[in-house]
């Protein structure tokens, strides 16, 4: 692609690195841009660039946050005693449009991936069994994706957390196999999530 100024071609090759965003479409996207105020412009960038200084993950889950504590693990309207562990703030946002969970929710960051180099150590695994350990808890739901990494992330939890005699629980598996719970519509993510079934169970099952 030919581009007539240096700035444009800057701009665009910098909207292109974002996921899902190509060249043609990062060249509407700055041209519109382009086409705008420049007050507006400028509050678009500054947004950015707020979020990236100012955000911070929740002490307690891992959640992004605004505050030290994330206005979940904050809210009296809670049920602190029930945790859902999901991979990363998108499943929180999925799970949270359905209105079908009331509990708080355990961050991972991530998925194991031996693959990909990313082991227990890179995850929030450690402070799972803290809160485990530490705080009164009477289930832990496991909402991971039904992928291969998904599954053998499940697995390592329940090894982890088996001897605390706290039921484990995993949503039912209305999402196929190879599915990841941002791409579920609400109708089945929040049936999976009311229909959980212990862990063990699980296995038997598969």
């Amino acid at each position: 692609m030919n581009f007539s100024s240096k700035l444009l071609e800057d701009a665009v090759s910098e909207f292109a690195k974002l996921p899902g965003v190509g060249q043609k479409t990062a060249l509407r996207l700055v041209l519109h841009l382009l086409g705008k105020e420049q007050e507006e412009v400028d509050t678009f960038g500054n947004t950015l660039i707020k979020l990236r200084r100012d955000i911070r993950h929740c002490s307690i889950c891992h959640n992004i946050s605004d505050l030290p504590v994330c206005s979940i693990c904050s809210s009296p309207r809670r049920d602190k005693e029930t945790i859902c562990v999901v991979e990363d703030t998108r499943d929180v946002m999925a799970i949270e449009n359905t209105s079908q969970f009331f509990g708080v929710y355990h961050v991972l960051g991530g998925l194991i991936s031996p693959m990909d180099g990313v082991g227990p150590s890179d995850l929030f695994i450690d402070s799972l069994v803290q809160r485990v350990a530490t705080t009164p808890v009477k289930e832990v739901v496991m909402a991971l994706s039904a992928t291969m990494e998904g599954d053998t992330t499940l697995f390592y939890l329940y090894k982890k957390l088996k001897d605390f005699q706290i039921p484990v629980t995993t949503i039912a598996r209305g999402i196929a196999f190879g599915g990841e719970l941002e791409y579920a519509d609400e109708i089945t993510l929040g049936r999976s999530i009311v229909t959980r079934i212990p862990y063990v169970s699980s296995i038997v099952k598969s």
